[in-house]
């Protein structure tokens, strides 16, 4: 049987520092190299991704922003898409300005993908975002509103206090056509709460890769809530010991935490060809 391993990327094979240990880097591109069907699946871009995989052999697509998009790792070609649809994209401004939140806008602009921002509208946990993506050409800073909603829109993304967005993330969740997740940033007090297309999810990409790639069975690694529809379509799921409980509740396991290459000891284990 053909087994797809899928782990999420931070808080899971990603350590502390926003990279994956030279130790998990060797044991997981020697089992690829063997044969083992392995990608990840994050929230991050795959530019973003790119960074902190650096080393990793991943020769499947890649499932980036959640599952909107499934993308080869090497060339960045789209194999498959989730977006919405012009009355969403209306509804999701509408709502977001009448709630006095500025987020950042993920959209394709001229052929082009761009992710803008109202650069007067800045807090801590969005200038702390910005300055880890230094240099990345896809960002777009503008000095107001005007421009913020240019495109065409897949994906966006809020950064606040938890009170600030949790009304907007309650009024989106409750509706039926949009995904969402609301969760705090990693190591940090900042919240994050974003809004994608209905089926621009972890589960439904995970299922896509399944049948392209024509495997039977799932194992998957997460750390975080976003991860749980991913763990409901896995014959095999396991939590890393720095999962939050609800992760680890609805785990199969949990194995050793984000810093102690847990996930690829796992696979050495388990998956060894």
């Amino acid at each position: 049987m053909k087994t797809l391993y899928v782990s999420d990327l931070d808080g899971t094979l990603l350590n502390k520092s926003d990279r994956i240990n030279g130790r998990s880097l060797a044991i997981i591109n020697g089992l690829v190299a063997d044969g083992m069907f392995f990608t990840y699946a994050t929230a991050r871009s795959l530019t973003s991704a790119r960074v902190v995989t650096q080393g990793l052999s991943v020769r499947n697509p890649v499932i980036v922003y959640n599952g909107a998009f499934l993308m080869e790792a090497d060339t960045g070609r789209v194999v498959s898409s989730e977006g919405f649809s012009g009355e969403e994209q209306a509804f999701v401004r509408k709502k977001l300005t009448a709630g006095g939140i500025s987020p950042f806008v993920y959209s394709f602009i001229g052929g082009e993908e761009k992710v803008s921002y109202n650069g007067s509208c800045l807090n801590e946990g969005k200038e702390r975002y910005l300055s880890l993506r230094k240099g990345d050409k896809r960002f777009r800073r503008l000095d107001g509103d005007a421009g913020l909603y240019d495109g065409e829109m897949f994906y966006f993304t809020c950064i606040g206090e938890k009170e600030e967005l949790e009304g907007a993330y309650r009024l989106f969740e409750s509706d039926g056509r949009f995904t969402c997740t609301f969760q705090q940033e990693l190591y940090r007090p900042e919240w994050w709460f974003e809004i994608m297309p209905k089926k621009a999810t972890k589960y439904n990409g995970i299922l896509k890769l399944k049948d392209i790639l024509g495997c039977d069975r799932i194992v998957s690694f997460g750390d975080a809530v976003n991860d749980i529809p991913m763990f409901r379509i896995s014959d095999e799921c396991y939590a890393v010991g720095n999962a939050v409980p609800e992760l680890k509740a609805a785990a199969t396991g949990v194995i050793g935490d984000n810093e102690s290459d847990s996930v690829a000891l796992w696979l050495r284990e388990h998956a060894g060809m």
